[in-house]
């Protein structure tokens, strides 16, 4: 039994304990991934898993079809003390299984909606992340930095959005990393789309990519913009002024800090870049890890940044973008999905320096 499994544990008893309730049934896949390191989905379309855990004071048990459970024990939670309880797919109630192992004199929890369950939000117990997964998430983003990088830098005009969204999960998937967002935008849909699924039409003159990959249940974001002809005047001066937004953002986002100034901040500089009203045609980003976003920033956030959280901000003026995947270190915020050998601006926010990726120009 790991270290980290026994300290998650630990979090969530302690959280059932203050709340009053003796069982917790956990189905969310990120919330499994966080606690297990297990990966229980099969299709990407759902937030829940093909397993459910199942937690009491004194036990943990998986509870799926008898289809999922050899893979279960074989793959996902050897090591952990878990025991697995199948059900047969084609007549068994998974619910008569949880409820055999609920505690019956204390109220019940789950992560989904669940009958007479409450429901909880498990996502604040997952914001402070433990050494060996800021190890995993400093690969992912290296590794999804050079990913998006290669594909950027070997991409032609005549490319399709469809074959580019081709080649970026081809080389995720080689490195074990799972695309759970992949958007792209050739030419005019850059300006037109904020959230750019890939179509059938050819890169003429400028591509942007975005790219989301999932390993080990963590997630990370980031854009780059590809052009092959210089910058207009009028493209030059918004991406600056994005990357000194997207700097405004990143600066402040250290541990202890407030969600609502520092997005105040992020608002603030649009105005000042000559961008006021640009904020509201897309979120900004917020705190990320297990979920593409735990949740987006606005000015009436209620949360503290804690340290080790990750945060993915994305502030976009129309016709270009900046996103990247950072860590919140008692040292400052830590930039963990940079591309290598990719053009830089370095702005200064806050009395820091933040170095954002430029647009590529081939």
């Amino acid at each position: 039994m790991s270290e980290a499994y026994r300290t998650k544990l630990a979090r969530v008893r302690e959280m059932m304990a203050k709340s009053g309730f003796g069982t917790l049934v956990l189905s969310r896949i990120d919330n499994i991934f966080w606690l297990c390191d297990a990966d229980t989905h099969v299709g990407l379309n759902s937030d829940a898993g093909i397993a459910s855990v199942v937690i009491t004071a004194e036990t943990v048990t998986a509870v799926c079809s008898n289809i999922e459970a050899p893979r279960l024990r074989d793959e996902e939670l050897t090591g952990l003390g878990i025991e697995v309880r199948p059900f047969d797919w084609w007549d068994g109630d998974p619910g008569a299984v949880v409820t055999a192992l609920a505690d019956p004199e204390e109220p019940l929890a789950a992560d989904t909606p669940s009958g007479a369950a409450a429901q909880i939000n498990l996502a604040p117990l997952r914001y402070a992340l433990l050494p060996d997964e800021v190890g995993h998430y400093r690969q992912l983003g290296a590794d999804m930095g050079e990913a998006v990088a290669q594909v950027a830098r070997e991409l032609q005009p005549g490319w399709t959005e469809f074959a580019v969204a081709g080649q970026l999960s081809d080389r995720l998937l080689e490195q074990g990393i799972t695309p759970v967002v992949l958007l792209v935008a050739a030419d005019e849909r850059i300006a037109r789309y904020r959230h750019p699924i890939p179509t059938g039409k050819s890169v003429d003159d400028i591509v942007m990519l975005v790219a989301c990959g999932r390993r080990h249940g963590l997630i990370v974001a980031l854009t780059r913009i590809v052009s092959f002809s210089p910058l207009s005047t009028d493209l030059r001066q918004r991406h600056e002024a994005v990357c000194q937004v997207d700097a405004a953002f990143i600066a402040p986002t250290v541990p202890g800090s407030q969600v609502a100034a520092i997005f105040a901040a992020g608002v603030a500089a649009y105005a000042e870049t000559g961008y006021p009203e640009e904020w509201k045609l897309h979120h900004q980003g917020g705190a990320t890890g297990y979920a593409g976003r735990d949740y987006k920033g606005t000015l009436n956030s209620t949360e503290v940044v804690q340290p080790w959280q990750a945060f993915a901000w994305n502030p976009s003026i129309t016709g270009t973008k900046s996103e990247d995947t950072m860590l919140a270190t008692p040292e400052g915020p830590e930039i963990i999905s940079a591309s290598p050998d990719w053009p830089l601006l370095e702005r200064t926010a806050g009395g820091r320096r933040v170095a954002r990726p430029d647009i590529l120009v081939r």
